[in-house]
């Protein structure tokens, strides 16, 4: 018979961590699945030189996953159509995987599906039963993985009804090809529909765990889809802020227009215009500068500050250099004053 040899070390660890590597670990809204406080960003992850418009290839897409894994940043976000439905960044995730195939427990995959992908029929797009399975099925094949820890619906479809959805997730999760369910780029409205559906005919399987939607400290919801924060924070849904940084603008990099050019998002999007709003660009000044005064970088103070939010779960920012991702880990562990968080309320005012 095959033994297992014992493990001291494993042996003589508490019987429940809340930390791993020294990452602070939460819960993912109500579920029981815990994930890295700050996580991994893939969308900038890629082929650039395929023209898919990523901006990290492949061999520093594998540095970067490698530090993160040591690090304990295990929480990897994707999406099926990131870099021109491409599929390249759940590619690159799988590649990494068939190195390390120990670390499959260690790392919590959440991917998206909804939009066109995989073919060019009006089932190919959309949250229909065809197309919630089929989005599924490619996606483990790109990764080369049995199952994903999150799935996230990309958007609310009007035409296809939510139980028939629902059901899908049921049956992906029955299956094993799914662990958790969650969503993206939902109202408040569009959340409850879900959530009376699921209450209605289905079990706990399909409860949405996390909205992750576009959020920053400065310009909050966008008027996007106002009011999602605070419905997370009273229904116990984790709170996902997508593009945390807005789009570098939290990072201090546009301070100083004249350093802005090719390779900086904004610019490269032709968006430029937010750079020319006086109120916002007074409150990354005054941000900037308490960041200075406190001697924290400006990137860790924001999310150090947005863990503080009611409702906010874990925060997924993608990175295109290790010392980036080494940052946003140490963000984690900051414990922010009383006072530096009133002075910080005080700015965002």
């Amino acid at each position: 018979m095959d033994y297992r040899k014992p493990t001291p070390e494993l042996y003589n660890v508490p019987w429940a961590a809340s930390d791993y590597k020294g990452m602070p670990y939460v819960y993912l809204g109500k579920s029981g699945l815990k994930v890295s406080r700050v996580g991994l960003g893939t969308w900038k992850v890629g082929f650039p030189e395929t023209g898919d418009g990523s901006r990290v290839d492949e061999k520093k897409a594998l540095a970067i996953f490698d530090r993160a894994a040591e690090l304990g940043v295990t929480f990897w976000d994707t999406a099926n159509r990131y870099n021109n439905a491409s599929g390249n960044s759940e590619k690159i995730i799988g590649e990494w995987f068939r190195s390390n195939p120990n670390e499959r427990r260690n790392i919590v995959i959440a991917t998206k599906m909804f939009g066109g992908m995989d073919g060019f029929t009006p089932n190919h797009s959309g949250l229909s039963r065809t197309n919630i399975i089929a989005s599924v099925d490619a996606s483990l094949k790109r990764m080369g993985l049995d199952y994903i820890d999150v799935l996230y619906f990309h958007g609310y479809d009007e035409e296809r009804p939510c139980e028939e959805s629902l059901a899908a997730v049921e049956d992906l999760i029955k299956a094993d090809k799914v662990r958790y369910f969650a969503v993206s780029n939902f109202t408040v409205d569009q959340l409850k529909l879900y959530e009376a559906a699921r209450i209605g005919s289905f079990s706990i399987r399909s409860r949405i765990c996390a909205v992750q939607n576009q959020f920053n400290i400065v310009q909050g919801e966008a008027d996007i889809r106002p009011g999602v924060l605070e419905y997370a924070a009273e229904t116990g849904i984790s709170f996902i802020a997508w593009s945390p940084f807005g789009e570098g603008l939290l990072t201090g990099r546009y301070q100083d227009k004249g350093k802005v050019g090719a390779g900086d998002r904004l610019f490269d999007q032709d968006q430029m215009e937010i750079c020319q709003n006086e109120t916002v660009m007074n409150k990354i000044s005054a941000l900037s500068d308490l960041a200075k005064k406190i001697s924290i970088p400006m990137p860790e103070l924001v999310l150090a500050y947005m863990f503080t939010l009611p409702g906010m779960g874990p925060a997924i920012p993608a990175v295109s250099s290790i010392a980036q991702l080494e940052s946003n880990a140490h963000a984690a562990v900051i414990k922010l004053d009383d006072a530096t968080i009133k002075e910080i309320e005080t700015i965002l005012q």
